[in-house]
């Protein structure tokens, strides 16, 4: 989930279109500089050459760096059928044009058209039916190992926070990934354990929870460790996020996946401000 570059205009995708689309008030052309980041630039994809590049880095970042198990129909670049139903926003490193961050975003009347959102093929989404047109669905995030400064994620998140008050969405769902590997080894017992405190800390109201289709076998793992959850995971809590439920194990990814969901109206007062000057 994610958000401050200056204003962003998303174009509407032509119905029926199978070409990468554009946001829905969708990005200028011209790359906008990151706020505060001189030699960072964050723009939306306006073509598939645009796509094919954030999609090398997430090949890069969960195929080299996290050992998944990607089946894609081009070799080096993640790619699933959701793609072409996304928008995809990107931060260049501007010296050399060089894709370092990227996002994928789906919108309610492009899960539609592809079939649902990635998530629900994780969860069952059933109890989020009631907010489902004002939703979007992050995911795919990824950072190249050479600009993990935070920079980057706030170049993306200021630049989605745009897009929703655009767009008059208000929530964001996504899967947030915990990985398997600790010390080594594949365990979930890190996963499990952070699922213990942010059950504690931050788990959504009962009425908002679902339900993982693969579960992450809790109650077999150790979920005693004193670990802390990733960055990102980390980054989303204190924007305000909700866990939705327990995790989901994620085969190919080699990851435990937290259902997350965070609304725009939870925003805290000062990233409000940094990101809505509001």
């Amino acid at each position: 989930m994610t958000f401050s570059a200056a204003p962003i205009a998303p174009t509407p995708a032509q119905p029926g279109s199978q070409d990468i689309s554009l946001p829905l008030e969708s990005a200028s052309s011209a790359p906008t500089p990151a706020s505060g980041k001189s030699g960072l630039e964050v723009q939306w994809a306006l073509h598939q050459d645009d796509v094919r590049a954030a999609q090398r880095l997430r090949y890069e970042v969960f195929a080299g760096e996290m050992g998944a198990r990607l089946s894609t129909p081009l070799p080096g670049h993640d790619i699933d059928l959701f793609d072409n139903f996304c928008e995809h926003l990107l931060v260049r490193d501007r010296a050399t044009g060089q894709v370092v961050g990227t996002y994928r975003v789906l919108t309610a009347a492009q899960a539609k058209r592809v079939g649902s959102f990635y998530s629900d093929t994780e969860f069952d989404l059933t109890r989020l039916r009631s907010m489902r047109e004002r939703m979007v669905e992050l995911g795919r995030s990824c950072v190249h190992r050479d600009h993990r400064h935070g920079g980057v994620i706030m170049a993306l998140w200021g630049a989605l926070a745009e897009f929703m008050v655009r767009n008059q969405l208000d929530t964001m769902i996504g899967c947030a990934s915990v990985p398997m590997l600790h010390n080594g080894m594949v365990s979930g017992d890190v996963a499990a354990s952070i699922w213990r405190q942010v059950q504690v800390t931050h788990l959504a109201p009962i009425e908002f929870h679902v339900r993982p289709r693969l579960p992450l076998p809790i109650d077999q793992l150790d979920s005693t460790l004193d670990v802390e959850p990733p960055s990102l995971i980390k980054g989303y809590l204190r924007l305000g996020a909700k866990v939705l439920g327990a995790p989901a194990w994620d085969p190919d990814f080699n990851t435990a996946d937290l259902p997350m969901l965070m609304r725009i109206a939870d925003l805290p007062a000062r990233y409000r401000k940094h990101f809505l000057g509001a």
